[in-house]
């Protein structure tokens, strides 16, 4: 029996020898089980397989394909030692099952466990996007959640397939197979250990180099180091700014001021244009009020239009500022914005940065000609142009109108609107009443082609003259009476009738013809006061004294009736 031991251990001795030949002493043993990942020597390599000796009773063959990288290249060769998986040592045909591809994931899961435990990173290349987040191969299939991509969530997940990040393993599942990544995790810790050495240096009047990472449409964040500062729209650029990325770009490097920071809240203001010279200094100098410029056109406004003279200053033009003669509703009717235009510097004011501006004022004034070529009297023929509640225009010239006020449209008709009256297009003669240049008002009179009939009243009709007249108007207090054309007086109740009236309409109809006394006349109220009254008493002296002087009852007959006349009398 010792001798068998004895042979026994020299052959195990003899196999421990060949195997430490083979540089795989300490990894061979007889025992290999199922289900676990051993080490093998490579026997052959063929077109299709492998074939792997891992101490069992017989050999087994691994696909080739196994074998290839990303590449598709094969390395191995007779003699190499690899890890393999046993499925079985011995299946119903006496053969061993073993498996490269799932060797290398038992590995893959024992390394990564291994990290877990040590806290460590693990480096991935993000594969595809999927529900939530995005899929990561960091030798096993991982998951990434968006919210844990950057340090803000982000939208577009899809710039990031194809990259390839360090990450932390936030969740990790060996048993059903389940890692959860973060590379927010990474990105933070990184950030908080860059930010203790930014906030050294962070302070108010502060010039520091940050990175856009992001744009908004009222400003861009720049990345200081660990911490963002926002730099509002306004303060990019002394000139007009429409949207932040008409001046910057994510991923532009650019130095910043920093013009307010709040230690307690970290929120930090930036300034770019602060870092420049400030364009309105010496404004006046440059800009004299009275120069001629050229700007353009950049804003157009309903009251009127913006110029750029330089980067950073701009002027106004007002559209009352445009045109000597165009009524200008709105500045696209003269202009357009990007027209390069000339205009005048009419008003700099540098302490608020406002320049007035003109064009109209590069041309001459056609008012200055005005009261040379239509002194007041002159009489013109124009279209009217427009009617308005107080009056009509009528052309004069090109952009140039004359108001008919509705008071000098007529001595003596009363016009309640001018359109009763007139019809836009009608052609009409006036008189130039006035000019004010300065204002550019021209002020025109119709009534004023004729005399004033109120004027002549007094002398033709005179208190106590006798004259026909047309009731027109019937009122409570008594009626109204035409005496000459567009002109009426009124007969007062009390003027009605000798005797006592109470209502007006018992005495006088509308349109009827009557005799009436003139009672007063007032040529500058327009008023006249009439009287039948007044009149028939006067007519009722004038017979008796008729029948007096001739002293015949025959008479009184003929004007008084029968019973006044005869021989009985």
């Amino acid at each position: 029996m010792d001798k068998i031991f004895a042979d026994v251990d020299q052959a195990d001795d003899a196999l421990k020898e060949f195997m430490a030949l083979l540089g795989e002493e300490a990894e061979v043993t007889s025992a290999v089980e199922d289900q676990q990942v051993v080490k093998g020597k490579v026997l052959e390599v063929t077109r299709d397989s492998v074939l792997i000796d891992v101490g069992s009773k017989s050999e087994g063959r691994v696909d080739l394909d196994e074998f290839k990288d990303a590449d598709g290249v094969v390395s191995i060769k007779a003699g190499d030692v690899v890890d393999v998986f046993v499925e079985t040592r011995e299946n119903e045909e006496g053969q061993c099952i073993l498996s490269k591809r799932e060797a290398d994931r038992v590995r893959m899961w024992e390394e990564i466990e291994r990290k877990v435990e040590a806290d460590e990173t693990v480096r991935g290349r993000i594969e595809s996007r999927v529900k939530g987040g995005l899929q990561v191969n960091i030798g096993v299939k991982a998951f990434l959640p968006g919210s844990q991509v950057e340090l803000r969530p982000t939208r577009n997940l899809d710039k990031f397939i194809g990259s390839e990040f360090d990450f932390k393993i936030i969740k990790f599942n060996k048993r059903r197979g389940n890692i959860v990544l973060s590379r927010r995790a990474l990105l933070e810790h990184e950030r908080a250990h860059i930010k203790k050495d930014t906030l050294k240096d962070l302070a108010e009047g502060a010039v520091m180099d940050g990175v856009v990472k992001n744009i908004t449409d009222y400003g861009a964040f720049v990345d200081l180091g660990g911490i963002d500062g926002l730099l509002h729209i306004t303060d990019m650029s002394w000139g007009r700014v429409s949207h932040p990325d008409e001046v910057l770009k994510i991923g532009d490097e650019l130095r910043v001021k920093v013009l307010k920071f709040n230690s307690e809240t970290e929120r930090v203001s930036l300034g770019l244009k602060q870092l420049m010279s400030d364009p309105w200094a010496g404004a006046e100098v440059r800009y004299p009020a009275g120069c001629q410029v050229m700007g353009r056109v950049v804003s157009l406004i309903d009251y009127g239009a913006f110029v750029e003279l330089e980067e950073g200053i701009e002027g106004l033009i007002h559209i009352s500022e445009m045109s000597w003669t165009q009524r200008v509703k709105h500045p696209s009717k003269i202009v357009e914005k990007g027209d390069v235009i000339s205009c005048c510097v009419l008003k700099i004011d540098e302490a608020g940065k406002k320049i007035s501006l003109g064009m109209k004022q590069l041309e001459s004034n056609p008012w200055d000609l005005l009261e040379q070529r239509y002194p007041v009297g002159t009489r013109i023929v124009g279209a009217i142009r427009n009617i308005t509640d107080f009056g009509i225009f009528i052309g004069i010239e090109d952009g140039i109108d004359g108001l008919v006020h509705i008071s000098d449209m007529s001595w003596t008709q009363k016009i309640r609107h001018p359109s009763e009256a007139y019809e836009k297009g009608d052609e009409v003669e006036a008189v130039v009443l006035s000019i004010d240049v300065e204002n550019e008002r021209f002020s025109l009179g119709i009534k004023q082609l004729s005399d004033n009939p109120w004027e002549r009243l007094p002398i033709e009709m005179p208190p106590g003259h006798i004259t026909n007249a047309r009731i027109t108007k019937i009122t409570e207090f008594g009626a109204f009476a035409e005496v000459a054309p567009d002109i009426e007086g009124l007969i007062h109740i009390s003027e009605l009738a000798v005797e006592h009236v109470d209502d007006v309409s018992d005495i006088v109809k509308i349109d009827e013809e009557v005799r009436v006394e003139v009672i007063s006349v007032d040529p500058l109220e327009k008023k006249i006061a009439l009287s039948i009254r007044s009149y028939q008493q006067r007519s009722e002296s004038s017979t008796l004294r008729n029948y007096n002087d001739e002293g015949t009852s025959a008479k009184l007959g003929d004007v008084f009736g029968d019973k006044f006349g005869g021989d009985d009398n």
